[in-house]
């Protein structure tokens, strides 16, 4: 998938800088709330890293999480609605996930960088095309460790709870980095809205992932 690619290839251009230029990169290309609510903050970027935000990442297990997400639940929303398709309706449920980001954390003067926000809509979007294709799922508890098959909507609505969970225990801290839980939130109701308008067609198989 090119999203997959082009993500991989702005993060083999971050391993390629210094920690200056590194931290600099961050600080242009990724989203800061406070420099775009309030008042523009030296050496951030503008409006434009709503969008640029969503092809940085933060280290090797970012990147790989996001990518194997978009993977593994991507190819088939992909398929649904066509390539060109796909990419607009990425880069609309990224920015209604920076738009969600922005009005929690409107003081916040930390970079937000990731895919999460975007590739949260593609599991909205999987949600609402594929309720019963059957997961493999990682399943622990104490010692206890089991590969399990669950329908999609019972590994979705439980991820999504997490995150509306996550978000009521995250503190009100403009210094604070950490995870963008309401970017999660905005991105995945984005795409269960966004798929009616996206789609060209509904298979009716079901689907087994590895």
């Amino acid at each position: 998938m090119s999203l997959i690619i082009a993500n991989a290839v702005v993060f083999m251009y971050e391993l390629s800088l210094g920690p200056r230029l590194l931290e600099s990169f961050i600080y242009q290309m990724g989203m800061v709330p406070a420099s775009i609510l309030q008042a523009q903050i030296p050496g951030t970027g503008g409006y434009s890293t709503v969008i640029t935000s969503m092809f940085l990442h933060g280290g090797w297990l970012h990147l790989i999480g996001n990518m194997l997400y978009l993977w593994i639940f991507g190819n088939n929303i992909e398929d649904s609605m066509g390539h060109l398709r796909f990419i607009v309706f990425y880069l609309l449920a990224g920015l209604a996930a920076a738009a969600a980001h922005l009005a929690f954390n409107p003081t916040s003067t930390v970079p937000t960088i990731g895919a999460s926000g975007a590739v949260s809509g593609v599991l909205g979007a999987y949600l609402v095309l594929f309720p019963h294709a059957r997961i493999e799922t990682l399943v622990t508890f104490g010692w206890f460790i089991r590969i399990v098959l669950l329908p999609a909507w019972v590994l979705l609505i439980f991820w999504i709870g997490l995150q509306f969970l996550y978000q009521l225990l995250e503190p009100i801290d403009p210094m604070a980095g950490g995870v963008a839980y309401a970017a999660h939130i905005g991105g995945f109701v984005a795409g269960v809205l966004l798929i009616p308008l996206f789609r060209k067609y509904r298979r009716k198989a079901y689907f087994k992932y590895h």
